[in-house]
């Protein structure tokens, strides 16, 4: 079940998370007994936390800012082409307009 989680929530866990680290062998040690207490999955909890990392250039990875950038640029891109085509189609269409006696 795909379940939001408010942005008070996450870093609620993360806090908890941060918290339990230093108790348990093991980082998914800590990830599977916080997201107990949350009642969530314990890998939504485990990818908030590499992703943290991620964002704070603690792992290599692409940060959280970068996606959207490229993501919203893929979706600008792509209406551009569409645009393009729109374009291209009118202009094939007006030059045999002019070649019509």
């Amino acid at each position: 079940m795909n379940q939001k989680y408010s942005p008070e929530t996450r870093e609620k866990a993360l806090r908890m998370l941060d918290e339990a680290k230093p108790s348990h062998p093991n980082l998914m040690a800590a990830v599977r007994h916080v997201a107990g207490l949350l009642g969530m999955s314990a890998e939504t909890l485990r990818v908030w936390h590499r992703r943290r990392e991620v964002d704070a250039g603690q792992r290599p990875g692409v940060s959280t800012d970068v996606a959207e950038e490229n993501q919203r640029l893929r979706r600008e891109n792509a209406e551009l082409r569409k645009a393009n085509e729109v374009l291209k189609a009118a202009s094939v269409f007006f030059a045999k307009e002019l070649d019509r006696p």
